[in-house]
C-alpha cells in the first residue's frame, strides 16, 4: 500500500448524501481530489437519481489514503479510522491470503471422490479441467474486481445492495447465510466418513449421531474463544492437507496405468451428483469478499491471491484424483466421498491411510471453524449496518459474536440428518440464486457507474462481461434444473423465508419492537471516483 497521503477535503462539489447502512455511492469533486468524510445516518435507498450519488457531506477533518501509486482517483473509506482492524499491521498478507481463499473453496481433495463414483475417472478428470473455465474463472475475476472496489468485509452484501437496493441486499446476505450454515453441515459428515474406515462403529447409527454432535459442540466451542483459520495457521493447516497427496502421488507413479484413465460410460453417469460435487468444489471464490477489508493493499494482493489459489486448488483436485483412478483398478461403487483414504492403504499402508485421515481431520476441523466465523460475523454485520436487530451484533468477552455462532451451530445440527449428496445439493441451489444477484450487480453497477474507480478490472467491455457470465449463469440453470424436488422445495421454503423476512422486519422496525441500529464504528460510505484501473487478467507483475 502507498503511504498515507492527507489533503484538506475541497468544500465545493461536495453534498450530503444520504444512504442506508452499506449501500454505496461515488463520491466526486470539481478537481478529482479524494477525502476521507463522514455522512449522515441511513434515510434514503438507492431509488435516488444518479447525481444524488454522487453527493456526501464534507467532513474536513478527514484525512484520504491513497490506495495506488494512481494520480486520478482513489477508494474512500469512511470512518476507518474508527476500526482496529485499520491498523496496517493487523492486515493479511499474499500468502496467508492464498491459504485462507484455498480453505475458502477447497480445503484439499476431500469430497471429490463422488465425481469417479458418478461419472467414471475420464469425466471426472475432464470436470476439474473444463469446469473451472466455466465457472471458477469468471466468478474469481468478479470477485476481484468487486471487492478491489469495494475493499470492506461486507462483500458480495454491499455489491448486492449498490446494485439492486438494500432488499436484495438483504435477500443476498439471507441466502448466502442459509448456505454457508448448509455447507457447514457437511464438515463433520466428511470427517467421520474419512474415520469410518479405520473407526467403524461412527458409520452410522447412533454412534455417528452422538460423534456429529459432539464434534459440532467442540468445534462451536472452539469459534466462540475465537480460533478461526487466518494468517499463517492457515499456511500451516493448507501444507498439512496438501502433504499427504503428494507423498501418494509419488507412490503411485510405478502402478499406474494411463488406460483407466480413459474409461468412460456416457450412458451410466448421475449428471446430478456428478454436476454437483463439481460446483461444490470449485465454488465460493467470493467468500473472500467478506475479507478484503482485513487484506493489506487489496489493490494487488487480492488478484494475485486468487490467481495463486484458482491454481493451487485445481492441480489439489487433479493430481491425486490422476493418482487415485490411474494406480489401481476401478471399483466406481466405492468411489464416494471418504475413499481416498483407502486408495492411500491400498498404495501406501496404514501408515498413508492415518497421515490422509489426519489431514481430511484437520482440513474439515479448520473449514467448520473458519465457515461459522464468516456466517456469524455476517449476520453481526448485518446487525451493524440495520439490517437485523441490534442483539445480533453483541459480542461475547472474546469479542466473538455470539448469537450469531449460536444460530449458525443450530443450522448446523437441523441439517446434519441429511446425506452428503442432499446437503451439497441444497447447498448449491441457494447458492445458485445468490450468485446471480451477484452477476445482475455486477452488469449493473459495469452500467450505472462505468468510470468509477477500479483498482483492478476485467479486460472486458460491458458487452464482454455480459458475454462471460453466459456460461455460468447456463450451469446455474443446469444445476437448479437437475435438483430433486426435496432439494427444490426445501430450498423454494428458504427462499420465500427470506423474501418474507425482510419486509417482516422492516415492520418490526417501524413499531420498535427490536432495536435496530447503524453502527458508528462502521465505514457509512464506501465511493469510488474517476476511472483508475489496472486491468488484465488477473494483472499479475
Amino acid at each position: 500500500m502507498a503511504a498515507p497521503e492527507v489533503a484538506e477535503a475541497e468544500s465545493s462539489g461536495l453534498e450530503k448524501h444520504t444512504v442506508r447502512g452499506d449501500i454505496t455511492a461515488a463520491a466526486e469533486a470539481g478537481d478529482c481530489s479524494v477525502t476521507r468524510t463522514s455522512v449522515s445516518d441511513a434515510q434514503q435507498t438507492l431509488s435516488t437519481s444518479e447525481d444524488n450519488d454522487q453527493k456526501l457531506r464534507n467532513t474536513p477533518n478527514r484525512a484520504s489514503v491513497q490506495m495506488g501509486d494512481n494520480n486520478g482517483g482513489q477508494y474512500v473509506a469512511i470512518n476507518e479510522v474508527t476500526s482496529p482492524r485499520a491498523d496496517r499491521k493487523n492486515k493479511v498478507s499474499l500468502i496467508p491470503l492464498i491459504f485462507l481463499i484455498f480453505y475458502e473453496v477447497s480445503g484439499g481433495p476431500f469430497g471429490v471422490e463422488d465425481s469417479v463414483g458418478a461419472a467414471g475417472p475420464f469425466l471426472a478428470l475432464l470436470g476439474f479441467v473444463v469446469f473451472p473455465f466455466i465457472w471458477s474463472i469468471p466468478e474469481a475475476l468478479i470477485t476481484a474486481e468487486m471487492s478491489t472496489m469495494f475493499p470492506e468485509n461486507g462483500g458480495y452484501v454491499v455489491w448486492v445492495s449498490t446494485a439492486l437496493g438494500p432488499y436484495w441486499g438483504f435477500q443476498q446476505g439471507w441466502m448466502k447465510w442459509l448456505s454457508g450454515v448448509i455447507d457447514n453441515a457437511l464438515y463433520p459428515i466428511l470427517f467421520l466418513d474419512y474415520l469410518k474406515s479405520g473407526i467403524p462403529a461412527v458409520a452410522d447409527g447412533l454412534p455417528r449421531v452422538a460423534a456429529v454432535l459432539v464434534l459440532t459442540v467442540v468445534l462451536t466451542y472452539m469459534n466462540y474463544r475465537g480460533m478461526t483459520i487466518v494468517g499463517w495457521v492457515a499456511v500451516l493447516l493448507g501444507v498439512f492437507s496438501i502433504l499427504p497427496f503428494i507423498v501418494m502421488g509419488f507412490i503411485s507413479i510405478p502402478k499406474i496405468q494411463p488406460s483407466r484413465w480413459m474409461v468412460v460410460d456416457i450412458h451410466d453417469v448421475d449428471w446430478n451428483l456428478y454436476l454437483n460435487t463439481l460446483f461444490w468444489n470449485l465454488n465460493y471464490w467470493d467468500s473472500v469478499s467478506t475479507l478484503a477489508g482485513e487484506v493489506h493493499n487489496p489493490k494487488k494482493n487480492l488478484p494475485k491471491a486468487l490467481l495463486y489459489a484458482l491454481i493451487m486448488v485445481v492441480l489439489g483436485y487433479f493430481l491425486p484424483l490422476l493418482a487415485g483412478t490411474g494406480a489401481i483398478p476401478l471399483q466406481r461403487d466405492l468411489w464416494s466421498d471418504g475413499y481416498f483414504s483407502d486408495v492411500a492403504k491400498i498404495l501406501g499402508g496404514v501408515w498413508l491411510r492415518w497421515w490422509i485421515q489426519a489431514a481430511a481431520a484437520m482440513s474439515n476441523m479448520g473449514m467448520f471453524v473458519a465457515e461459522m466465523s464468516s456466517d456469524s460475523f455476517q449476520l453481526l454485520g448485518m446487525a451493524e449496518r440495520g439490517m437485523l436487530p441490534e442483539f445480533f451484533a453483541k459480542r461475547s468477552r472474546h469479542g466473538t459474536p455470539l448469537v450469531g455462532i449460536l444460530f449458525s451451530a443450530s443450522g448446523v445440527l437441523l441439517l446434519s440428518w441429511l446425506s452428503f449428496q442432499e446437503i451439497v445439493a441444497a447447498e448449491n441451489f441457494l447458492y445458485c440464486f445468490g450468485m446471480i444477484l451477484e452477476f445482475i450487480a455486477f452488469i449493473r453497477i459495469r452500467i450505472k457507474y462505468p468510470s468509477a474507480s477500479r483498482p483492478y478490472k476485467i479486460p472486458l467491455g460491458t458487452a464482454g462481461s455480459i458475454l462471460m457470465c453466459i456460461p455460468p449463469t447456463v450451469l446455474i440453470c443446469v444445476v437448479l434444473a437437475l435438483s430433486s424436488l426435496k432439494v427444490f422445495l426445501v430450498s423454494m421454503v428458504a427462499v420465500i423465508i427470506g423474501l418474507v423476512l425482510q419486509p417482516c422486519l422492516k415492520r418490526v422496525e417501524k413499531k420498535k419492537l427490536l432495536k435496530f441500529s447503524t453502527s458508528s464504528d462502521l465505514p457509512d460510505f464506501d465511493g469510488v471516483t474517476n476511472d483508475s484501473t489496472q486491468s488484465g487478467l488477473f494483472s499479475i507483475p
